[in-house]
């Protein structure tokens, strides 16, 4: 029978009276099911066995301070102080395993009693958190992508200094720099740094603690390929890639030393690789490292005006707008698949931008630079755990590509508030016994029961 459009609208006689009542109700029933995740992997072990020989982590202790940043990034939170937003909900006290949640100050404090050695144990979480689950996914060839990623800061920040800021020009800023698992999308490594460090010039050192990392973290037998932008285009990094017999694709500045436009001139035909993209493959023999580089040289015709002042030097307008890149790499591809495959370092910036704009990654909580580089780290932790929690309970899987390698099919943490940890419940007690009551939303109750029965398989 079909119903009318008065019976389907609903009545609102005026504005409804707000009432505070002390009952046990919960607005993130979701994380129940993440605190269920935590205690089957023994997360709280793993935080203790990394900070075992670490002090000053106050009267609450290391695994509930940790836990209440967790649940603070996951709910929403992007600041110590929200969380007296939460302080009273019942289930997130639940969560963080607390029956009293400490204030911003508590957090702050704890935060600063942080040094750059004690830091490392969080790192050291970080690889356990990872590796629970890559040996499980019968991966034989891994790509990692490395990057800086610009954090804007207050003018009276603890190394925070003026340097590139695509967003807020001449704004002090950090520039940690990271590693990222395209096959998982887990975050290997973060290290923070100050505003006005180069990538090239602090990058071997990181690259070297990652390489000692990966050794410890991927599963024998595998290889390891490289992707980087021209600031990694450097002698020492190259010998380092070289000493570890790693593959790599490594974007090529237009330096006038490597002359690259002499090629460009010269090229008679260029090789199709995509729609609006060409290219040829070059040996640069001119390198002042006394080694040739082979370099591969694409162009890309664009309806607009050329955006780097060396294109226009090319070529006469007249001919046609194009934009220039160029590869270097060691890996056996075409010149097609070599393209796809640097094209692919595209999916790093989703997870920076997951970082920041889900996660708070870009949030300074305090003026120390120790401090805001834990809460680095902390965040790197929570984005890593939310990758296991689905891969463990059961997300789909895809077929790789050359330019696509991600193989979980993952949601944002944003989508992951919406359907499941940001969902309003009850906590009752009928006869004796805590239950979590929820609405029965037939699609909310697929997706909490699919991830409750996949809990017993984790453990």
């Amino acid at each position: 029978m079909r119903r009318s459009r008065t019976d389907l609208r609903a009545r609102v006689n005026g504005d409804l009276h707000l009432e505070f009542a002390d009952v046990a109700l919960t607005s993130y029933a979701g994380l129940e099911l993440f605190g269920q995740y935590l205690r089957a992997t023994r997360f709280n072990a793993t935080v203790r066995a990394a900070c075992a020989e670490s002090a000053g982590w106050g009267d609450f202790g290391a695994t509930a301070m940790v836990r209440l940043v967790i649940g603070l990034l996951v709910v929403g939170g992007r600041r110590l102080r929200h969380l007296a937003f939460v302080e009273d909900d019942p289930l997130f006290q639940r969560f963080c395993e607390v029956q009293v949640v400490p204030t911003a100050r508590t957090m702050s404090r704890w935060l600063q009693g942080f040094t750059m050695t004690t830091v490392a144990c969080l790192q050291a979480i970080n690889t356990a958190v990872i590796a629970r689950v890559l040996a499980t996914l019968g991966v034989r060839t891994w790509t990692i992508d490395v990057d800086g990623v610009v954090v804007s800061t207050g003018l009276q920040v603890e190394r925070a200094f003026r340097g590139f800021n695509p967003h807020h020009r001449k704004v002090p800023s950090y520039y940690p720099i990271m590693a990222h698992l395209a096959e998982t999308t887990h975050v290997l490594r973060v290290k923070n740094r100050s505003g006005n460090v180069h990538d090239g010039k602090a990058g071997l050192p990181f690259l070297r603690d990652l390489g000692t990392q990966l050794a410890t973290l991927l599963p024998r037998g595998g290889t390891v390929r490289f992707r980087m932008d021209g600031a990694f285009f450097r002698q020492d990094v190259l010998q380092w890639l070289g000493t570890r017999d790693a593959g790599y694709a490594i974007k090529v500045p237009f330096y006038r030393w490597l002359d690259l436009q002499q090629y460009i001139r010269a090229q008679p035909t260029w090789r199709p690789v995509a729609p609006d993209i060409t290219g040829f493959v070059v040996p640069a023999a001119a390198t002042p490292w006394g080694r040739p580089v082979w370099v591969a040289i694409y162009r890309k015709h664009v309806r607009h005006p050329a955006t780097k002042n060396y294109q226009l030097d090319l070529f006469d307008p007249n001919d046609g707008h194009y934009e220039y890149s160029a590869v270097t790499s060691n890996l056996d591809f075409t010149l097609a698949n070599l393209w796809r495959f640097a094209c692919g370092r595209g999916n790093h910036e989703k997870t920076i931008a997951q970082l920041k704009t889900g996660l708070a990654f870009h949030t300074v909580p305090t003026m120390a630079y120790a401090a805001n580089s834990a809460w680095q780290h902390l965040v790197v932790l929570v984005h890593n755990l939310l990758t296991n929690f689905q891969i463990e309970t059961g997300v789909a899987r895809r077929a790789p590509t050359r330019k696509r390698t991600v193989l979980p099919v993952l949601q944002t943490i944003q989508t992951l508030r919406f359907v499941l940890f940001n969902r309003a419940a009850q906590i009752v007690r009928p006869g004796g016994a805590l239950r979590l009551r929820l609405t029965d939303n037939a699609a909310m109750r697929q997706v909490f029961t699919r991830i409750r029965d996949a809990l017993p398989k984790v453990a």
